[in-house]
């Protein structure tokens, strides 16, 4: 389905006009980036926020197996407090990746990223790392 979606979009078909990113927040963001690790000529890049790295409490189970397949440019926005992932793991995840990456902690904050003190932070910090990453 989500495959449907980016080539109805254009992308991957030369037919596209622009620049095509793919994100989502938790199953949306790993299911955008096991898309994109199928076919890296999809977008140019990803938004991952609140990736679930392992289930909460068991940080064996790893959704990392697609990660050294994955070409695409992925940009991780991650909570300091989110059970689905530390930093510390999301650090060492993010190195299986052959491709450009980079890690946005947000700090004080859970899997659902954003809370009533850091709305509008949260989204200037967003969208200035997104436009730097890309530059």
């Amino acid at each position: 389905m989500l495959r449907k979606l980016v080539f109805g979009t254009g992308a991957g078909t030369g037919a596209g006009a622009g620049r095509l990113f793919l994100g989502g927040q938790s199953y949306g963001g790993r299911q955008a980036s096991m898309l994109a690790a199928s076919d890296p000529s999809l977008v140019e890049g990803l938004l991952l926020l609140s990736y679930p790295l392992h289930p909460p409490g068991r940080p064996t189970q790893m959704r990392t197996a697609h990660f050294p397949m994955l070409r695409t440019p992925t940009l991780f926005v991650q909570g300091t407090k989110d059970p689905f992932g530390s930093i510390e793991e999301m650090e060492s995840a993010v190195k299986l990746i052959p491709s450009k990456t980079r890690l946005l902690p947000v700090q004080g904050v859970g899997h659902s990223l954003m809370s009533k003190s850091n709305k509008d932070e949260l989204v200037k910090a967003l969208l200035e790392a997104f436009g730097a990453f890309w530059e």
